[in-house]
């Protein structure tokens, strides 16, 4: 019997019989690609959430590290205070800088700084040649106007005159007439233009407008120098009495009265104290300091005193009030007055501005500004800002900086 009617054929002996393959169901196949992608994103998310986490680590650790570490401690109470002391800003009674108001060469100065000088003093001169010229141009336009409406009256009179025995005409009569008016404004204008040009050229000489000192001198012979404001030949001072502005707080605003002698000392003249009369304040209490700005005069004939300078400003309290000690290491010096620095909800620096009463070099009498349950921060750094995040340590865990 032949192969090909046998439909089950057995294999030859010695081969290998490979058994039937069958193909993988659809369904099974794509759950599969369902748990490896699943896998796949499982993992992923991980190593997301892993990166993010460190990062975040990081930077709460960073901004831990960044805050700096300050030592702050509760002030100790001071005696009754009875006096307190404002820092004062010293300023001349009059300021001014003085401008050119035509334009030429300056041909001479006659002070310089440091001069006294009188009210009218000739302080330098300008040499305008163009404002000359036209001023003389000014001169003839103006003697050329005059002639014109001289010429115009004598028309107009003589025709009004005639006009009246018919000699002439009602039209012509009128014509002279209104030359006559409108030459005479002619002449009304070359005459300002001409007082307009002796006016500037009168400007060629810059006087003092007041008694005072001569503190800077900008220019040179020979310069340029243009009209205005935009660069001053002199700046003048008037020094013989000197303005001193302080900011009283608003504690004692009620206590500023025109006319109160005040002390004032000066760290350049210790020892010596000056006696100032209040003589105005702002009666307007400012909403970021809650001070009120008030103005000390003080007589400097002897001229020992310099505009500019700082004056500490004696005030009498109206009633004994306490106080609190600091060491002096503690306050901040800030554009806007004193500050101390105190920790607030534990970590956070607030500034304060206060109020100093004595002060022996080591440790400051703090009038208004803190109390004793305060945490003021000793030695803070120059950097420190308001709301700024800093690590509070305990002073006996680390020893303080400034040694007290």
């Amino acid at each position: 019997m032949s192969n090909e009617s046998n439909p089950n054929p057995q294999p030859a002996q010695g081969q290998e019989t490979v058994p039937e393959q069958k193909p993988l169901p659809p369904r099974l196949a794509l759950v599969g690609v369902a748990v490896v992608l699943l896998l796949a994103a499982i993992l992923a998310g991980v190593g997301i959430w892993n990166r993010m986490h460190a990062d975040k680590v990081l930077a709460n650790t960073t901004e831990e590290l960044a805050a700096p570490t300050v030592i702050a401690v509760a002030p100790r109470q001071g005696a009754p205070v009875t006096d307190f002391v404002l820092p004062g800003n010293v300023t001349a009674y009059t300021d001014s800088p003085i401008y050119a108001r035509t334009s030429g060469y300056l041909t001479r100065w006659y002070f310089d700084i440091g001069a006294k000088v009188k009210k009218g003093a000739l302080l330098a001169q300008i040499a305008t040649p163009e404002v000359d010229q036209q001023l003389a141009q000014a001169q003839a336009e103006l003697a050329t106007a005059q002639a014109n409406a001289n010429n115009a009256r004598i028309q107009a009179d003589r025709y009004s005159g005639l006009v009246k025995t018919d000699a002439v005409s009602r039209q012509d009569t009128d014509t002279f007439v209104n030359q006559a008016t409108a030459t005479a404004a002619a002449v009304r204008s070359a005459q300002a233009n001409l007082q307009r040009l002796s006016d500037l050229q009168s400007f060629e000489k810059v006087y003092a407008p007041f008694d005072g000192v001569i503190t800077a001198r900008t220019v040179d012979t020979g310069q340029l120098i243009d009209p205005g404001a935009g660069k001053e030949l002199f700046h003048l001072q008037a020094i013989q009495t000197l303005r001193v502005y302080t900011n009283l707080p608003q504690i004692y605003s009620g206590t500023a009265k025109a006319g109160a002698k005040i002390g004032l000392t000066f760290p350049e003249h210790a020892g010596e104290t000056y006696q100032g009369t209040l003589v105005r304040t702002s009666y307007a209490i400012d909403p970021a300091s809650r001070t009120l700005l008030v103005e000390i005069d003080v007589d400097n004939r002897g001229g020992e005193l310099l505009p500019g300078s700082l004056a500490q400003v004696h005030f009498k309290s109206p009633t004994a009030t306490t106080s609190s000690i600091v060491p002096a290491a503690a306050l901040i010096f800030r554009k806007e007055g004193l500050r101390v620095a105190v920790v607030v909800n534990g970590s956070v620096a607030h500034l304060v501005p206060v109020v100093i009463g004595e002060d022996d070099g080591a440790n400051v009498q703090i009038v208004t500004g803190i109390g004793p349950s305060d945490q003021v921060i000793q030695d803070p750094p120059d950097s420190l800002i308001e709301g700024e995040q800093v690590r509070v340590v305990n002073p006996t865990s680390q020893p303080h900086a400034g040694g007290k």
